[in-house]
């Protein structure tokens, strides 16, 4: 069990349907007035009922102001790395410094490959996750004046020029849940991002934890680096119950502390569309655990 003592942030978890369009738009703006930090979105290419996520990103960014965007987790198959590393700095810097790159290695190979994409195993798909990830910190890498070079199995720049720099220190978050993508966040990721409604139980945190953190120390890396984060789902109701994130907000904000002060967790999506569940969460919630875990913290 491990505080990881990081400044808490609570963020949204909308789906990027296009039957409403707008009203997508509309739930991120509801999200930035809730006082939320992140609003982050389902990134599934090969859904015909989804808006294009990125295309999302790059439109919300100009209808919020403080409010930070990320995919929740961008489809790296069928998203190339070299590319999406000048878009990722672009759009950060388009929108003051308010992108983060949350990535996927791939899952629904059937539909990424009928989409043109390439169909890999498991253990192929965390190689080529960590090959993008080298190409993306390399593009970045805007004040090493050496050409860009990557020799990879799934991706290869050969003297390709580096930039833009983001504007800020963009965080790149993996969704992950196997030993082997848990190890390629301690060696190379600054977030670990997964859904709290995959996960068997509150062990599977620690214990992913502890993959990751021992993966850190081997690359020479402090694992407190890495920042925890977790979406998470539930609902709102005035009784309390003894489910987890099914009662009143006070509830929720002890629930939620502890997720924080034993396991680790520093950033929490709320998976929903709804402007009032987020008003919920950002105005009650939030404050009350930030509160909770500052006074333990004190202690």
């Amino acid at each position: 069990m491990t505080d990881y003592g990081h400044d808490l942030r609570f963020g949204s978890f909308i789906t990027p349907a296009n039957a409403a369009p707008q009203q997508v738009v509309a739930v991120t703006q509801a999200a930035e007035e809730a006082g939320l930090d992140l609003a982050t979105f389902q990134d599934h290419p090969y859904q015909p009922r989804f808006l294009d996520t990125w295309t999302l990103l790059s439109y919300v960014a100009a209808r919020t102001e403080r409010i930070h965007l990320s995919g929740n987790v961008l489809n790296l198959p069928l998203r190339p790395p070299a590319v999406l590393a000048r878009a990722a700095a672009s759009l950060d810097l388009l929108s003051g410094g308010r992108f983060e790159l949350g990535l996927g290695a791939g899952g629904f190979w059937d539909a990424i490959a009928a989409m043109g994409g390439r169909r890999l195993s498991p253990g192929q798909a965390v190689d080529a996750l960590s090959e993008a990830i080298d190409v993306i910190r390399g593009v970045w890498d805007a004040d090493n004046r050496e050409p860009l070079r990557v020799h990879g199995t799934y991706y290869q720049v050969d003297g390709a020029k580096r930039g833009p720099a983001p504007a800020h220190p963009v965080g790149i978050w993996l969704g992950a849940y196997k030993p082997r993508m848990l190890r390629l966040i301690g060696r190379k990721a600054d977030g670990w991002l997964p859904t709290l409604a995959y996960l068997d139980s509150l062990r599977d945190i620690a214990d992913g934890n502890a993959v990751i953190d021992e993966a850190a120390a081997g690359a020479g890396r402090d694992p407190r680096a890495i920042r925890r984060q977790l979406n998470v789902g539930g609902q709102f109701r005035t009784a309390s119950s003894d489910r987890l994130l099914a009662g009143p907000p006070e509830q929720w904000a002890e629930q939620l502390a502890a997720l924080a002060l034993e396991y680790g967790v520093a950033d929490f999506m709320l998976a929903s569309d709804d402007p009032q569940a987020l008003a919920v969460f950002g105005e009650q919630v939030a404050p009350a655990v930030r509160e909770l875990v500052a006074a333990e913290r004190a202690r």
